[in-house]
């Protein structure tokens, strides 16, 4: 994590605000060790896939959980895009609730604005690296930063309870 200015940028599975960092929780009675596994599983149920689901539960990667996510069937990218942030909202707030040494870490932030600062995801990131002169204006980043977002709300959220 990288505080600049008014931004924290964050990247890879080490970072507490990273979906890929190691964090169990439980949610309706499911154990989830890391919000990409529950982005994942959460992806396949709504498009019923429990075949691929139960795939994406068996496995402790996350890199294999994202594999196995792009492989949903049935998958429709509209319901997806409708759906996508927030799922990952309710994974997030479960991830720092459940645990509370990262929801420090999180609540830490104070106000900056979050950015994944992940140079190939130009969907849940920014899709520049931390250390581009880019990275404290929003308007020149390529990525759209739903992850960043997302996380600032969950934020707020923790921090009204």
């Amino acid at each position: 994590m990288r505080r600049i200015g008014n931004f924290t940028a964050f990247f890879g599975a080490e970072d507490v605000l990273s979906n890929w960092h190691p964090s169990r929780f439980t949610y309706h009675d499911v154990e989830f060790n890391c919000v990409e596994q529950f982005m994942m599983y959460a992806k396949a149920m709504l498009f019923d896939d429990h075949e691929t689901g139960s795939k994406i539960l068996e496995s402790q990667s996350p890199k294999r959980q994202k594999e196995l996510g792009r492989d949903v069937s049935g998958f429709d990218e509209d319901t997806w895009l409708r759906s996508r942030e927030s799922i990952v909202f309710v994974g997030c707030r479960e991830k720092f609730r459940q645990n509370p040494d990262q929801g420090r870490v999180l609540g830490g932030t104070g106000t900056t604005i979050l950015v994944e600062a992940s140079r190939s995801d130009k969907i849940w990131g920014a899709g520049i690296g931390q250390f581009d002169p880019r990275i404290t204006d929003p308007t020149k980043w390529p990525g759209l930063n739903l992850l960043g977002y997302t996380l600032m709300r969950v934020r707020e959220l923790l921090l009204r309870q």
